[in-house]
């Protein structure tokens, strides 16, 4: 093939000149650099290759990485992993090999990405993120992605998500939202877990995190300003760390926004994840870390109920998540009923849409907690969330314990206007990747930042909408 005939094959002659008439137009100061950018977006920007491989969460166990390459360059993501996991959630494949971390690596995670699924995308435009998604879920043939393992199927799902806002030429957040189909961004109020207890701490907390939502600050900027100092101000206090009662907790809690000087602009949230301390006989051992104590911290729903009136009585707790056991719907239906706090559904709803459905007509929570590897595709999280605002309810975007340096959470947090966030204390790099990168987003923003604030969700006991799946009658069970 000559010179003229390849020139012509590709009509780079043309794109050539449109983009030195394009730079000439712009009265571009570095002309190489703007017509070197035009010639990029001109590129038919499908995905050419797909790399999988181990690297290691912030618990030291191993997860998977995903590299995605299409014309525009290369797209990173990494899949998170949670302690505390609920029976009900999409399956996050492991190898089993006792020999190689402790039987935790994801080797077949990553083979089946770079072997099954990888070969299946190329050429697939990235923008079409329910398409892509719908043909690894289709791949997989089960109900709890339990054949390619939602590790796998989400870390490209994420990495394709990256790409398709790269070849719109707009930002991760923007991107999701026009797939989410919001129209309005929002910063969301994070919740910053500063006391930790259940089965991720050594002490004998039952409930396993105590938070604080800095719903009275003005921007985002001010609400974390606002959580690392009262996270200091815990720290100066017995080390920060109450050794048995769920009360001297929120005791603490509530002592250290009052030293921080944020009485009123600070509340308080907890996840109990109740589904760590159910015993045999359907009761709640809040002494369930203690070796074969006599029995006395037993509770049944009932008393639960009690004990979580009278802390949204003494403290300005205004969510509760998981109050029981993932399967115990009728005790948390009966706490939803009171309205005294937002209750949210983290193992009861595993972000599934089937039973976001069901309790939504059961009206057995009011919240959604959204972690995207609990059902291990950003097209499914998006329609758990739209399906949960619809019905008027809160939405809190949540990391989990095994996290990476990957900020995508922040990005879908604002995308989607969830107006909460959880992404651990204002300290360790893989938590700060989130709320830093929602330091950036607002900067770029700028005027057009909306923090959620006193507006971090619905209010309780508003009607939802007309249409929504909230106003629907119930279905069959």
């Amino acid at each position: 093939m000559s010179v003229q005939e390849y020139l012509e094959k590709h009509k780079l002659s043309q794109k050539i000149e449109d983009a030195v008439n394009a730079a000439v137009r712009a009265k571009s100061s570095d002309p190489v650099l703007f017509i070197s950018n035009h010639m990029k977006k001109t590129c038919i920007s499908t995905i050419q290759k797909i790399k999988a491989r181990q690297i290691i969460d912030s618990r030291g166990n191993p997860t998977v990485e995903v590299d995605l390459y299409t014309g525009k360059g290369m797209f990173r993501s990494a899949v998170p992993s949670g302690a505390s996991t609920g029976v009900h959630e999409a399956v996050e494949l492991r190898d089993g090999d006792k020999s190689r971390y402790l039987g935790k690596g994801v080797l077949k995670a990553v083979s089946n990405i770079n072997d099954k699924i990888g070969p299946a995308l190329i050429n697939m435009d990235p923008t079409q993120q329910a398409q892509i998604d719908k043909i690894m879920i289709d791949m997989d043939k089960t109900d709890n992605k339990g054949n390619l393992g939602a590790n796998a199927i989400l870390a490209v799902s994420m990495a394709v998500c990256k790409a398709g806002a790269a070849e719109k030429d707009v930002p991760l957040y923007q991107h999701i939202a026009d797939l989410g189909g919001i129209t309005r961004l929002v910063l969301p109020v994070p919740a910053f877990n500063i006391i930790n207890g259940g089965s991720h701490a050594g002490n004998r907390l039952a409930m396993q995190e105590f938070m604080i939502l800095p719903t009275g600050a003005p921007t985002f900027g001010e609400a974390l300003r606002y959580g690392a100092e009262v996270y200091h101000h815990l720290k100066t206090k017995r080390g920060g760390s109450p050794h048995s009662s769920n009360k001297e907790g929120l005791d603490l809690v509530k002592e250290a926004i009052e030293r921080a000087g944020f009485t009123g602009k600070i509340k308080i949230g907890m996840d109990v994840a109740a589904s760590e301390f159910l015993t045999d006989d359907k009761k709640y051992d809040l002494d369930f870390k203690s070796a074969n104590n006599n029995g006395s911290e037993k509770k049944s729903g009932a008393e639960m109920i009690d004990l979580y009136k009278s802390f949204c009585t003494e403290y300005p707790i205004i969510s509760i998540e998981d109050p029981f056991d993932q399967d115990d719907w009728e005790n948390t239906k009966a706490l939803t009923s009171l309205g005294i706090c937002q209750v949210v559904g983290d193992d009861l709803l595993v972000t599934n849409p089937k039973r976001v459905m069901k309790a939504i007509q059961e009206k057995t929570c009011n919240a959604l907690l959204l972690k995207v590897n609990q059902i291990g595709s950003v097209t499914e999280a998006i329609q758990a969330v739209n399906m949960s605002k619809d019905a008027g309810w809160g939405v809190m975007c949540s990391h989990r314990s095994g996290e990476t340096e990957d900020s995508f959470i922040a990005d879908l947090a604002v995308g989607l206007a969830t107006g909460q966030i959880k992404t651990g204390a204002p300290c360790r790099s893989e938590r700060l990747a989130k709320y830093n990168q929602l330091l950036r987003i607002e900067e770029e923003l700028g005027d057009k930042a909306i923090f959620a604030g006193e507006n971090w969700r619905p209010k309780l006991g508003a009607a939802p909408p007309a249409g929504s799946a909230a106003a629907a009658p119930a279905a069959a069970k």
